[in-house]
């Protein structure tokens, strides 16, 4: 059994072992470019990081006029890699987004022509715009960030990742996105209205730009060569069996809830731990607490439960049946 360090009083020594200085110092890096633009987003931004780091993709779902692409736009800047925008429109084909085989009249060959979806950092904007066969056009590339087309498998170049948007207040001209892709997102981040001080500094970063895009005040920080090195030491983070099992209790009764009809699956026990152990290594430490856990629980699953037929007509939502859950287990010490 693997000896613990301890101080000269006894005390376990909870040091970090692993070095997380470097990751830490990027994390820093990343956060201080879009703090340029984005204000009073900080869990937002923090999340987006943690999907990063665990090769995530991210739904971001909030009213219009909340920054929400304009935060995704600055994030993949952060970002020295490729970046791409796809509007999804009710008339968006599965091919406008993949690419297609093109007949190459110099030699009578088809060639295949990548479509928006090869790049790193990929924005899909207003996502339920586009109808169930241009969705599920991104099953495969979501999950395991491939795509197939005429029999020939594409790879996609690391890092991928996936931020898509949506409002969820107007419904005409919308589709609502199948289980199956919902249960792809690693997160489901709801973005609300800023304060009244925090709207006061965005008018008057607005007003001190005098014109300038964001865009022009955020620097990348960070090579896809160093990213790929920090997300190998999120797998050295360590978890305590008993943690786990609070995972498994929680996720578990999520299935057989009376206010639910359909729980959590096991995708969303891995993306628990993979997020709980990304928020401790950001934080500087090389194990995982509770409240690592404990802030994975609504972005993971909110979007992944669905409520019973009379639970919903009361107007009760997935987060409130996470809450009621979360407080029913006891957390580990």
């Amino acid at each position: 059994m693997e000896k613990q360090e301890t101080t000269p009083n006894n005390e376990i020594n909870f040091d970090s072992r692993i070095p997380l200085e470097d990751l830490k110092e990027s994390v820093e890096s990343l956060k201080s470019q879009l703090s340029k633009i984005i204000v009073g987003q900080d869990e937002f931004v923090e999340l987006l990081i943690v999907a990063l780091l665990t090769n995530g993709h991210v739904l971001i779902e909030g009213v219009p006029g909340i920054a929400k692409t304009l935060t995704a736009k600055l994030f993949a800047r952060t970002l020295n890699t490729g970046f791409s925008r796809i509007q999804f429109t009710p008339d968006l084909m599965p091919s406008d987004v993949l690419g297609t085989s093109v007949l190459n009249m110099k030699n009578s060959e088809f060639e295949f022509k990548p479509g928006p979806i090869f790049s790193n950092i990929v924005l899909i904007d207003e996502i339920n715009r586009a109808p169930a066969k241009t969705q599920a056009a991104l099953f495969e590339v979501m999950e395991e960030r491939q795509i197939t087309i005429d029999g020939k498998m594409y790879a996609m170049r690391a890092p991928f990742m996936v931020l898509a948007t949506q409002n969820p207040i107007e419904q005409e001209g919308t589709y609502a996105l199948p289980e199956a892709q919902l249960d792809r997102f690693l997160f489901k981040i709801e973005v609300d209205y800023p304060t009244a001080d925090e709207e006061l500094s965005i008018l008057k970063g607005h007003q001190q730009r005098k014109g300038k895009l964001p865009e022009t005040d955020i620097q990348a920080v960070l090579e896809p060569e160093r990213l790929e090195e920090i997300k190998t030491q999120i797998h050295e983070i360590k978890i305590e069996e008993k943690l786990l099992e609070y995972i498994t209790k929680i996720v578990g009764k999520t299935r057989n809830h009376p206010h639910l009809y359909l729980g959590a699956s096991p995708r969303a026990s891995i993306a628990i731990m993979n997020g709980a152990k990304a928020m401790a290594a950001i934080n500087g430490r090389d194990f995982v607490i509770p409240e690592d856990i404990r802030k994975m629980l609504q972005p993971v699953m909110a979007h992944r439960l669905i409520l019973s037929p009379d639970r919903e007509m009361e107007g009760l939502r997935p987060k409130d049946v996470i809450e009621m859950i979360s407080h029913s287990v006891e957390i580990p010490r």
